[in-house]
């Protein structure tokens, strides 16, 4: 019998600048993160109405470079890199032979023959293996390049006004999920239209030892628009709003896109073989055996990951998210249910503290920002 070793947690390049604003700091993913500086609410409501900083640089980045780059990737990922125009991004999912979600990822085309995959922090090794693994015997290398990237994002309907004046980018020409090699506050790195808080914005890679630097550099025009730095607990009620799944909630091992309603992210029609394709095909054909729903809950109390949700006397399914809308001001919810059970409209009841309450089925997302 030998004694477990726990996986040390890691510090993003800014942990002590986040102690420093006074964030209160949990572990995420493997990692030290600050999950608020002030209030939840607060900060979820200046992203929405004006202009919040994050720390992203928990997630993954791995670069798939080589002239078969393309063709690997198609055949590791559900999705059809190749089929990207240089300068633009997917969204994609990496899945075992039988169809569970091994992670949710975003792939940038940055060349012909090079590209960027970005991975959920905790799922970042796992992916980076499985992709290794994937790509063995193509023209193909990995470079996991997590720990040595830092990840900023600006998002709020401020973001493009204030990143302007700071980047050589061409920010209104940048289109959603795409992304451009740029410098920003003098600083090269990768600026992407893209984010996970229902709101415009941009996410910006830099090398890890920049980071530092470029934060310095942007809080001041973020708080002179009105925002600030902004944590976990708010964008995940951002992403809640918009409808936005979350990996370990909404998505994992024992779920398939089509569950998800992200059906549309399998390229079953691309002439590469994938991982997961013959089991993929059959939930195409056969319909998926639960969906996931939104839920407005109609009486007292907050759903949460876990909670049952009933038709009459009949278990129909489970909450894999809820909350507060702040936007809303109703409590909102996802969650996994029976097909039959998903039509909008359609009354359900879910459990909160041993009491049967009522909520209605919504379609997704509950929030939507004017365009």
């Amino acid at each position: 019998m030998t004694d477990s070793v726990e996986a040390p947690i890691h510090l993003t390049p800014l942990t002590e600048v986040h102690r420093v604003l006074g964030a209160r700091l949990i572990e995420f993913g493997g990692w030290l993160m600050p999950v608020q500086y002030g209030s939840i609410i607060d900060e979820h409501r200046t992203v929405r109405t004006k202009v919040g900083l994050f720390d992203l640089s928990h997630m993954g980045e791995l670069y798939v470079e080589g002239p078969e780059a393309g063709s690997a990737l198609a055949a590791a990922l559900i999705s059809d890199p190749p089929s990207l125009a240089v300068g633009r991004a997917q969204y994609s999912m990496m899945c075992t032979d039988g169809g569970g979600i091994i992670d949710d990822l975003i792939v940038y085309r940055l060349g012909e023959t090079r590209f960027l995959v970005v991975a959920n922090a905790g799922n970042a090794a796992v992916v980076s293996d499985a992709l290794a693994e994937r790509l063995e015997g193509a023209r193909a290398i990995l470079d996991d390049r997590s720990l040595a990237t830092g990840l900023l994002a600006v998002q709020g309907p401020a973001a493009a006004a204030v990143l302007a004046s700071f980047t050589d980018a061409d920010l209104p020409a940048l289109r959603y999920y795409a992304a451009i090699e740029a410098t920003v506050a003098g600083i090269a790195g990768l600026v992407a239209r893209t984010g996970y808080t229902g709101e415009d914005g941009f996410e910006v890679f830099v090398d890890s030892d920049r980071t530092e630097e470029l934060w310095t550099a942007l809080l001041p025009a973020v708080v002179a628009a009105g925002g600030g730095p902004i944590g976990l607990g708010a964008r995940d009620t951002l992403r809640l709003e918009a409808g936005m799944p979350l990996y370990g909630n909404e998505l994992d091992l024992e779920t398939n896109p089509y569950e998800a309603g992200l059906g549309r992210v399998v390229k079953l029609g691309k002439a590469t073989d994938f991982v997961g394709r013959a089991a993929l095909e059959r939930v195409a054909r056969d319909g998926p055996s639960r969906r996931l729903v939104g839920l407005v809950v109609e009486g007292r109390g907050i759903a949460r990951h876990g909670h049952a949700v009933y038709v009459g006397d009949r278990r129909t399914g489970a909450v894999t998210s809820g909350t507060q809308s702040p936007t809303l001001g109703l409590p909102i919810a996802m969650a996994y249910i029976a097909p039959a059970d998903a039509e909008p409209g359609t009354v359900v009841d879910i459990e909160i503290r041993e009491a049967r309450i009522p909520a209605r089925v919504v379609t997704l997302p509950f929030y939507r920002r004017d365009s």
